[in-house]
């Protein structure tokens, strides 16, 4: 009984504020229906989004395996990735036609593409595909200095990635053109020895064999006639 007397000046003072206070009361709780109904609108269309994406990539693809080589089926992936930037579908869509482009052989449209993905998408797990793309591109219109900064960088920044061993066997290639052959030697047997069950593997390995036949041989010291014996500590067996 004592607790519903020391109660009843709270509530009353509570009921007391609310009839003051109704119509901000009532905005504020309709504020937050109104903000709790637009996040669900938001997830929804996000989720509506991703999967028109993924129909939409899905298309594009099938374009693109029906006409391989076909500049329109990058054309169509590139839309999609303009389309659904941000989405899962549309970094895809981007990287593919990217790829779609490197392989008809049109190298720089295809740069700008691989430097977009890496730029917008750095944390996705495929932005090490992007980078050694983007160096391939380099490279096949003949920057090499440009592409061997490039190799460099990604076998630096991601040395455990897939495509580490890649890059380090395609920036071997450019330091035996340019002469580096130990710089190359090296490369070769790292990729060997990563990957010692793979193609990859056993090419680097024969490159690395074809680079030791290019280095001058290690120069052996002869002792002539004319150099003196130093003395040593073998006792000398006095003759009797």
């Amino acid at each position: 009984m004592e607790q519903s007397t020391a109660e009843s000046p709270f509530l009353c003072t509570a009921w007391a504020w609310f009839e003051k206070n109704r119509k901000q009361v009532i905005f504020g709780v309709v504020a937050v229906a109104v903000a709790g109904l637009a996040t669900g609108m938001i997830i929804w269309s996000k989720k509506e989004k991703e999967i028109k994406a993924g129909e939409a990539l899905s298309q594009a693809m099938l374009a693109q395996m029906q006409s391989p080589g076909n500049t329109d089926a990058a054309a169509g992936l590139l839309k999609v990735a303009s389309t659904y930037a941000g989405t899962p579908a549309g970094a895809q869509a981007m990287l593919l036609g990217a790829g779609a482009l490197f392989a008809s052989g049109k190298y720089l449209e295809a740069q700008p593409y691989f430097e977009r993905f890496s730029r917008d998408y750095a944390g996705h797990p495929l932005v090490t595909q992007a980078k050694l793309g983007l160096a391939a591109c380099l490279q096949a219109q003949g920057k090499a200095d440009e592409a061997a900064a490039a190799y460099k960088d990604l076998a630096e920044r991601y040395p455990n990635a897939n495509t580490a061993s890649q890059a380090r066997f395609a920036l071997g290639g450019i330091y035996e053109s340019q002469g580096k052959l130990d710089d190359a030697l090296n490369l070769f047997e790292q990729v060997a020895r990563a990957e010692p069950n793979s193609s990859l593997g056993s090419e680097a390995g024969m490159r690395a064999e074809e680079v030791r036949l290019k280095l001058p041989p290690i120069p052996v010291p002869s002792i002539s006639a004319s150099t003196p014996i130093t003395a040593t500590n073998i006792p000398v067996i006095q003759s009797k």
